[in-house]
């Protein structure tokens, strides 16, 4: 905090010795009990393990992240680093400015968390520091309690630049840089300060960390899986809630802003709230690919695009695509559109298997596109399903489908996007991975390219599947996704 925050904080404040006297006495004693130890401390500890196996002899440092300002004095709620979350179970909002450091032993590495911990009621922190102090944000654990719920040691964060300096010169250092600025300079500091020529470049060694730990994330241990199915499931409900108020939608104005405010209530009171800003995109809206303005209006007779995830308090969140025609009823056109979707789909899905590979996901999804425009006459005159299937001749069917079908889920709605290519794309299916299958078809209401029946028709269906060692599992498999059944679960659920 810069000086000048520090005395508008203060400004008006009472300081003297008496009051602050006054406002440390009085209080019951606290609560002494440390808490349970969480379900996921060993999967956290295993996940470590693999870690260490692959550097083993590194100081490895993974920061949370602090708070980060939205406006003047008000901060954004924070969510820690992806990479911080996995390794310690910590979720939600839990622990700015914490540091992971997994510290080299003989055998291994030993877990150490150093953060903020619970200050005395006689401190400044307590009653003062309305970024931190339990009088404005609530109590933070002890050291005890971070021990007993997570099964690792704990240091208060004022600890942290004595302990990554500790033996620098003979012990290498791998940081996660984009988790905190400032841990990632003190980092470097320490390196410069220690003079030694290191046998590995150090921005090297963070780049393999970075890399190593998006990796980890690729196949999902049981208790992950278990918190994606959450996520899937109050997905369900948050998307149940909105076709039940489409008709108010409609009368309202701004729909698509009541469609995400009626979404973002079931995620937050189910979950930590939305993995993604939602995309709310009624009529030619559902042709913008990222559209989360969410400004237009939901009209009778418009397809509504529903793209949204509910974020569970472990921050896994689930991704989930569904096409809704908000009168209830595909008119021909639409249907059409969306039944090619659907069969792209279908064969994206199928595809979903221990021992294809990721790409062939996307590639038997496309295929199904190409056909359906090929059929409908769309691709130009002499291009056929295989030339437009060429990578480096063809591919004109991507007007209308632009993006990737898969990718893969997690504690980031495209998690592991670090990892290398040959162990994203190119690599195969191994049980525990979760992949979205997501084709769709976009024909904007401008493009002369495509009957008049077409333009301003938008879809796409997606689903959150699970490879297991026999095949797949749909874990959204319970959101209809047939255009009849789509049809009934309007029906069905509007009619309560």
């Amino acid at each position: 905090m810069s000086e000048k925050q520090q005395k508008a904080e203060h400004r008006g404040r009472p300081n003297s010795k008496a009051f602050r006297e006054f406002v440390a006495s009085g209080w019951a004693d606290r609560d002494t009990s440390t808490p349970d130890r969480a379900e996921v401390a060993d999967y956290a500890a295993t996940r470590r393990e693999s870690v260490s196996a692959e550097f083993a002899g590194l100081r490895l440092v993974v920061p949370a992240g602090g708070l980060k300002v939205r406006s003047n004095d008000c901060d954004y709620q924070f969510r820690p680093h992806t990479a911080f979350a996995h390794l310690t179970g910590l979720g939600s909002d839990r622990e700015p400015d914490a540091v992971l450091m997994l510290e080299p032993t003989d055998s291994g590495h030993e877990a150490v968390l150093y953060f903020q911990p619970l200050a005395g009621r006689d401190t400044e922190e307590f009653f003062g520091d309305s970024r931190y102090g339990e009088f404005w944000v609530g109590p933070r654990p002890s050291l005890e309690d971070i021990e007993a719920e997570l099964g690792l040691s704990a240091r208060h964060i004022d600890e942290l630049p004595d302990a990554l300096a500790k033996d620098a010169g003979s012990v290498s250092l791998a940081v996660v840089r984009d988790a905190d600025q400032d841990v990632t300079a003190l980092v470097d500091k320490v390196r410069t300060e220690a003079g030694v020529e290191a046998e590995r470049d150090p921005a090297e060694l963070d780049t393999e960390l970075a890399r190593a730990l998006s990796e980890l994330r690729l196949v999902k241990d049981k208790w992950e899986i278990d918190q994606m199915q959450s996520a899937v499931d109050a997905t369900k409900r948050g998307f149940e809630a909105v076709i039940a108020d489409l008709p108010r939608a409609v009368e309202s104005g701004r729909g698509e802003r009541w469609v995400e405010g009626v979404f973002g209530l079931v995620a937050r009171h189910e979950g930590n709230g939305v993995g993604y800003d939602s995309i709310c995109a009624a009529g030619d809206h559902a042709n913008t690919l990222h559209w989360i303005k969410n400004t237009g209006e939901v009209k009778d007779g418009d397809l509504l695009l529903l793209d949204a995830g509910v974020e569970v308090d472990a921050l896994y969140t689930a991704d989930i695509t569904r096409t809704l025609p908000v009168n209830g009823t595909f008119s021909d056109a639409q249907r059409k559109v969306y039944d090619a979707v659907f069969a792209a789909q279908e064969a994206g899905i199928a595809a979903v298997k221990p021992g294809n590979k990721f790409s062939d996901v996307h590639a038997a999804a496309i295929r199904v596109i190409a056909e359906h425009l090929y059929e409908w006459g769309l691709l130009p005159e002499g291009v056929d399903v295989e030339t437009t299937l060429d990578v480096e001749e063809g591919q004109y069917h991507r007007r209308w489908m632009v993006h990737g079908t898969s990718h893969h889920l997690g504690i980031d709605v495209h998690d592991c996007a670090l990892a290398r290519k040959e162990q994203y794309m190119d690599a195969e299916l191994q049980p525990g991975m979760i992949l979205t299958v997501e084709p769709g078809l976009y024909f904007k209401a401008d493009d002369q390219l495509i009957p008049q029946e077409l333009r301003g028709i938008g879809v796409r269906i997606e689903d959150d599947v699970l490879v297991t060692a026999d095949g797949h599992r749909n874990l959204s498999a319970d959101m209809p996704r047939t255009s009849a059944d789509v049809e009934a679960w309007i029906a069905r659920v509007q009619q309560g």
